[in-house]
């Protein structure tokens, strides 16, 4: 395979792995935590990072907009509910 291909096909699952987030408004990012060690949040970290380093200025809420379809405030109001104490606990355990 060549290298361009490679990128297509990173970014193609990229891009699946975004969608199929945005439409697993119930998963938590706390959950995902708890389980992978990262979340959306971490995804549109690293997507803004990879745009600072090619030189592309973009702000933590640009990132999470382009990685959430909306601004983060708005996700939140939509679809992040309060974290149990048993998700925090587990939360602390593996982040401790």
């Amino acid at each position: 395979m060549d290298a361009q291909t490679q990128i297509e096909l990173e970014a193609a699952a990229f891009r699946r792995l975004r969608d199929h987030l945005a439409e697993r408004t119930d998963v938590q990012n706390i959950d995902m935590m708890n389980l992978a060690a990262f979340c959306r949040n971490c995804l549109s970290r690293w997507y803004q990072e990879a745009a600072n380093e090619r030189g592309i200025e973009m702000t933590k809420e640009e990132g999470r907009e382009a990685f959430y379809g909306m601004p983060f405030d708005e996700w939140k109001k939509l679809y992040q509910t309060e974290a149990t104490e048993a998700q925090k606990a587990a939360f602390k355990d593996s982040h401790g």
